[in-house]
């Protein structure tokens, strides 16, 4: 496996890094975490003008990568400035779900979705999660009946990220088959504007917004159907493993920011009349972060290079990354909140920021835990 970033992905990772460093200060975070949308408009614009969205996606549908180095070297940089604008959500999970399919052509109004997205024209939201499914996959419970000429749905959708902002949702309910079936399972272009969707939002801890959707007899035309009816589980399955690997970067980014601030810290705070960065106890702790670090960064190479594998070799590779991510990033963001004292919890501090976001990566799509027993599950099969 090659280590070395192409010169084109070196080049986008040092323009997001030097754009990101200029315009993503702490105050324009804040001010973007404050705005009832959960980000910044002007930010996202800038975003797509970079080639960041562009870069998520496949030349076949008008994007110029989508492989899973392209998204680990932009989610790293989106990590290590703490980004909250929706990149995960729009263009990596609903993208991908646009897209199908390696083999698949997506419908002319799909491809005319995936232009907007890449020109930064378009939000959107992926209406998966429910009550009842914690982190499995396919459990699905909203059903999709037909209706005379329609296609009716009836559920409800949890902690849907970006669902206030979105233009479209992309909604997953049954037309067969059990709750947790794969088969079965589809998708739905719905407007959250349409009769009988109800939406509640809320603010993300660690920026950003979500909704408690509520389908109640929602009618759509049969050709809201994103792909075939009732096949929709190996599109999602993909959708997934392309935002867990972006996850996964995005951590990584945010833990070396963590142990950087540390250092930087432990460099100036001085007691006794020196630094406290040159006390042996505080330099062993340091040194575990930077090794942990390290291991992350392998984790997620080596979940990057699988992501266009097989999907058991694939989701067996990035369930064991996001295990490791998980308990060395939740490590990271205690040792750094500790060793920084009260400074720690300031919100004007970037630190405070940037743990949040470490710990709350831990806990979307599968916590540690969880990524352990799935590990386990694919290792067995």
């Amino acid at each position: 496996m090659n280590f070395q970033l192409t010169e084109e992905r070196q080049m986008l990772q040092d323009s997001l890094r030097r754009f990101l460093a200029d315009r993503y200060t702490v105050t324009a975070r804040n001010k973007a975490i404050a705005d009832p949308s959960g980000y910044s408009s002007a930010i996202w614009t800038q975003l797509a003008d970079l080639g960041v969205l562009g870069a998520l996606l496949p030349e076949a549908v008008g994007g110029y990568g989508g492989a899973g180095f392209d998204i680990a070297t932009i989610f790293e940089e989106l990590g290590r400035a703490g980004v909250v604008e929706p990149v995960l959500d729009t263009a990596v999970l609903c993208g991908s779900l646009l897209c199908g399919p390696h083999d698949a052509q997506p419908l002319p109004r799909d491809r005319q979705y995936l232009e907007r997205l890449i020109a930064g024209d378009l939000q959107l939201a992926f209406a998966h999660g429910e009550p009842a499914s914690r982190y499995e996959r396919t459990w699905v419970e909203t059903t999709a009946t037909v209706g005379g000429q329609d296609i009716v749905l009836t559920g409800r959708k949890s902690v849907v990220v970006n669902a206030e902002a979105a233009e479209l949702l992309i909604v997953s309910a049954r037309e067969g088959g059990a709750s947790g079936d794969r088969d079965g399972l589809s998708l739905f272009l719905v407007d959250p504007k349409t009769a009988g969707v109800r939406m509640q939002g809320s603010a993300l801890l660690a920026g950003g917004r979500a909704g408690e959707i509520e389908l109640d007899g929602v009618r759509l035309s049969p050709s809201a159907r994103l792909g075939a009816a009732g096949g929709a589980a190996v599109r999602v399955e993909s959708a997934l493993a392309a935002a867990e690997v972006a996850l996964a970067a995005e951590a990584l980014g945010a833990m070396e920011t963590a142990t950087r601030l540390t250092m930087d810290y432990l460099t100036t705070r001085q007691q006794f009349g020196r630094p406290i960065g040159t006390f042996q106890a505080l330099q062993h702790r340091v040194a575990e972060m930077l090794i942990e670090v390290e291991q992350a960064r392998s984790a997620v190479i080596n979940a990057a290079g699988h992501l266009e594998g097989a999907p058991q070799v694939r989701d067996r590779h990035i369930a064991a990354a996001r295990n490791l991510i998980g308990r060395t990033g939740r490590h990271i963001a205690e040792e750094a909140i500790q060793l920084h004292g009260g400074i720690a919890m300031t919100a004007e501090y970037e630190l405070a920021h940037i743990a949040k976001r470490i710990v709350m990566s831990e806990h979307r799509f599968g916590d540690a835990d969880t990524q352990l027993e799935r590990f386990i599950d694919l290792s067995a099969a």
